[in-house]
């Protein structure tokens, strides 16, 4: 099969949460070239109505629909609403996390629940509830959670204190490797993303303080770009990756090599 067959995502539906803005729209731009149907989820309607815009001018079959993630009950209600209106879910990209800045000490607990509440419980539920409606019974299924480079590594506590954010991505981290272990069975696989520092909103003032010190600390001297998640997101999305699960790749430039 050629290379071209394998990274088709044709007939293909794939939701990517936290699919309005940031990562998770330059993710749902690059699954909509290679002809995934698409189902956005995000907290904010107005910010989905702009996504269905921009991406409405690329892709026919863009559905979108506001979801919560961080709260149970908004999730079961989202995935069956995708699950009527397409059929299935073949691809599923956890992207929607949240963050929170403050030293360890001073860690308020309902921040430490909130960032917990999205970033590890809205992801886990998510997933199981698609496995269990869609990719199990069809045995086939890829699964792309967007970890981050601060589930790998500490802080210089100078530049930055997130201690729930990166305890988060450490459990998106190892809970990639465990599903992959169980899910195997069904054909499906479980990979991760870990971004080094991309702008976006959620990252726009810790950049406004410490940009330029992370720039000069990767070795490609630069932030990530708006193209820089997409080919390993449509890997990790198409056949090419039939035999990669558990994996958890940095997207960081080189940052976390030094």
């Amino acid at each position: 099969m050629s290379v071209k067959k394998l990274m088709d995502l044709t007939g293909k539906v794939a939701l990517v949460t936290g699919g309005s803005r940031g990562l998770g729209l330059q993710i749902a731009e690059a699954l909509g070239e290679m002809g995934a149907m698409l189902a956005l989820t995000a907290r904010k309607p107005d910010e989905l109505a702009q996504a269905k815009e921009h991406l409405g001018r690329m892709h026919d079959q863009v559905f979108t629909l506001p979801c919560d993630h961080s709260k149970a009950a908004s999730i079961t209600p989202a995935i069956e609403r995708i699950m009527q209106h397409y059929g299935r879910i073949d691809i599923l990209i956890n992207n929607a996390g949240t963050t929170w800045g403050a030293p360890a000490e001073e860690h308020p607990l309902e921040a430490w629940q909130k960032v917990m509440d999205l970033n590890v419980t809205g992801l886990f539920l998510t997933t199981q509830l698609v496995g269990k409606l869609s990719m199990i019974p069809r045995r086939y299924g890829r699964i792309v959670n967007i970890a981050s480079i601060a589930g790998l590594l500490g802080n210089d506590p100078r530049i930055q204190r997130s201690l729930a954010y990166n305890t988060s991505k450490g459990a998106v981290v190892n809970m990639t490797r465990a599903l992959a272990a169980e899910w195997g069975q069904y054909n499906i696989t479980v990979n991760a993303i870990a971004p080094g520092f991309f702008p976006s909103k959620m990252t726009q003032w810790i950049l406004g303080q410490i940009g330029d010190t992370a720039i000069a600390q990767t070795p490609l001297a630069r932030l990530g770009g708006e193209e820089d998640l997409k080919g390993l997101a449509t890997l990790f999305a198409s056949d090419a990756s039939a035999h990669i699960t558990g994996q958890i790749v940095a997207v960081d430039g080189g940052a976390g090599i030094i």
